[in-house]
């Protein structure tokens, strides 16, 4: 072999592990049928797209391919809640697919929740979608795990998520461990080294709530962004693939920052100042719990639908007990109370929600409500999701998002401002070398016969 041939065999490319495409439903957009049949010839794929772009439908068709190939069944796992909203979707497109809660199941494509599924038996799957992949890094190391090893062996295996690890590119690597294409500590072998000097890492500066570091290996950036596009697309908007926007149009968003003035005073000192660790934030939140949550009672009192987003229990409990008819869902609630409190809210059933981001911001459309309030937090993907169960194409009228907070939180915002400049940094680098493949790898298509001029032929000479 020549020397380019060695390196192209050295690259750690993902492979075309799927089969042509049997059905596509005329009601995809072009960007979507052009998205679930790379996902189709792919085998096992993400697919990393906005909220409201259609996730869910391509998922549905990309199960069903998966099933007239094989004539196996496939498993949709979903967040809570989701799964109902799946099967709805699948009624609506004239799909064969059915939720199930306790390992039964009577269709071949099954749908249930990532906290039930060790009621099932892997082996009885040829494929699984993980809708809002991303959730899976935000469960604790046994959910995680299980996860993964659920997916294993499956042959057929597609991620679908809004928000591919926003802002720690290290964090890929669970997406790509899922799909068997590298594991993460495999993949952090390869492109990044532990940093020593903390200022100098992926991440900005002041990131300082990220306990490990990791900076790319010297010239393994760009390498890296080429390898993600082998096994993922990502787009915000259809014209990232050069498709027509129409119809993809966002609703205003309106954010506003309400400050209670409740100075702090660190114990032992004489005079207020901003909260610094992330010890005296959590004391100076948990100070100031009634005057944030009575200012979010006044935000919410209209007659509108609306969501007070919270981090502590004590803020839930506060919430609920100071917004007139609200309803909580909290982490001691079972998972048939959690699933049936939040199909209440998307179907209009309750007025005001109070729950926490990793309980209730994974995958559901809650598009009918267009008003919510936060407290400041650290994860910047719990932000983002929580506002995009409302702000996504196909919401009508503005989206408002109160952040109220105490004067000492002023690093918690900056801190998020930065994840977003680097969440927007990766998505235009994974838009950018998507493009590139897609040029690269592109087919002719051409079927016309060419038609040779007389003087070429061998009767001319």
């Amino acid at each position: 072999m020549d020397y380019g041939e060695f390196l192209r065999n050295k690259s750690q490319s993902a492979s075309m592990d799927g089969f042509e495409p049997l059905w596509l439903p005329d009601c995809l957009f072009p960007f979507q049928r052009f998205l679930t049949e790379w996902a189709i010839r792919k085998g096992r794929a993400s697919l990393f797209e906005d909220c409201g772009l259609g996730k869910t439908l391509q998922q549905l068709v990309w199960a069903e391919n998966v099933v007239r190939h094989t004539n196996k069944p496939v498993m949709i796992i979903t967040p809570l809640a989701v799964s109902q909203q799946t099967a709805r979707e699948a009624d609506k497109f004239g799909i064969e697919a059915k939720v199930s809660r306790d390992g039964k199941y009577s269709s071949k494509i099954v749908i249930t929740n990532y906290e039930r599924l060790h009621y099932f038996d892997p082996s009885e799957f040829i494929g699984a979608v993980c809708d809002e992949a991303s959730a899976i890094k935000a469960f604790d190391g046994r959910r995680r795990k299980e996860v993964t090893r659920f997916l294993s062996k499956m042959p057929y295996r597609l991620l679908a998520t809004a928000t591919p690890s926003p802002n720690d590119f290290i964090e890929l690597g669970t997406e790509s461990e899922c799909l068997g294409v590298m594991t993460q500590s495999d993949m952090l072998g390869f492109f990044f080294k532990e940093s020593k000097n903390m200022r100098h890492t992926v991440f900005k500066e002041g990131d300082f709530w990220n306990h490990t570091k990791y900076t790319f290996k010297p010239h393994s950036a760009e390498p890296f962004w080429k390898w993600v596009v082998g096994w993922a697309r990502g787009i915000r908007l259809p014209s990232d693939l050069g498709f027509d926007d129409a119809g993809f149009v966002l609703p205003p968003l309106v954010y506003t920052d309400h400050i209670v003035d409740i100075p702090f005073i660190p114990p032992g000192e004489l005079f207020p100042r901003p909260a610094i660790s992330l010890r005296e934030q959590k004391e100076e939140r948990l100070n100031t719990v009634e005057e944030r949550c009575e200012r979010v009672a006044e935000l919410v009192n209209h007659d509108r639908p609306a969501i007070a987003w919270c981090h502590f229990n004590q803020e839930g409990d506060t919430l609920e007990r100071v917004i007139p008819g609200a309803v909580q869902v909290s982490g001691k609630d079972s998972i048939d109370v959690k699933e049936e409190r939040l199909e209440a809210f998307a179907r209009g059933d309750i007025r005001v929600l109070v729950t926490k981001p990793k309980i209730g911001c994974w995958g559901l459309n809650l598009q009918h409500c267009g008003d919510m309030t936060f407290f400041p937090t650290h994860s910047y993907e719990g932000f983002y999701q929580g506002i995009r169960r409302c702000y996504r194409f196909g919401r009508q009228g503005p989206v408002n998002v109160n952040i109220v907070s105490s004067p000492g939180e002023a690093k918690v915002i900056d801190g998020l401002k930065k994840k977003q400049a680097n969440a927007e940094m990766m998505f235009a680098r994974l838009v950018e070398h998507m493009n590139n493949a897609i040029v690269m790898n592109s087919k002719d298509k051409h079927n016309k016969s060419i038609t040779v001029p007389s003087w070429l032929t061998t009767e001319a000479v």
